[in-house]
């Protein structure tokens, strides 16, 4: 098919805007890819950081799981680490009370509340000397079972002269302890 050079020149318009389309779609393509792409760059970053912290919350879950602070008080292991301590440390007199479970806070969180509570366990201790009480209360808080919170702890002297053929205890510490437990309600139903 051959043009005319009249023919031509009528056609040169259209063909300009022909192309002039055929570039701004390619254009418009062009950008709606970009945009696209910047898109679910911006989802994948936002899914990386709830990744990471997923990952974070869940370690810190491990942990609080691995030591036994999570879910229902531990009465028992409690118990049966105190007479571990006093044995292994070779206490004199260790004398121990837990009070009942009491809430001191629940926390609204995703997905569900979470409840802290706490037992208060009042010590008497016979004591050698300070450190004594330092070591018993490591001990304690390495038995995990519980998050154990310090509220006190008081030491004085018993009066008592030393014994003549061995050594006695002079000393008696008396401390109120908090045995913290949490408890996730979505976790118990």
């Amino acid at each position: 098919m051959n043009f005319t050079a009249k023919e031509l020149r009528a056609l040169a318009l259209p063909l300009l805007a022909c192309l002039l389309l055929l570039g701004a779609g390619a254009a418009l393509i062009a950008w709606t890819r970009q945009e696209q792409r910047a898109q679910a760059r911006e989802r994948l970053l936002r899914i990386a950081e709830e990744e990471k912290e997923v990952k974070e919350k869940l370690e810190v879950y491990l942990r609080l799981r691995a030591l036994g602070i999570l879910g229902d008080e531990q009465r028992l292991e409690w118990a049966d680490a105190m007479t571990r301590i006093r044995t292994q440390r070779e206490l004199p007199d260790l004398r121990y009370r837990v009070e009942r479970q009491r809430l001191i806070s629940s926390v609204a969180a995703k997905p569900a509340n979470v409840d802290f509570y706490a037992s208060a366990m009042k010590v008497d201790l016979a004591l050698l000397h300070e450190g004594d009480l330092l070591n018993f209360l490591a001990d304690l808080r390495e038995s995990g079972n519980a998050y154990y919170s310090i509220k006190h702890c008081s030491i004085a002297r018993t009066g008592l002269a030393p014994a003549v053929a061995g050594l006695a205890p002079r000393l008696r510490a008396d401390c109120e302890i908090d045995l913290i437990t949490i408890i996730d309600r979505a976790a118990k139903t």
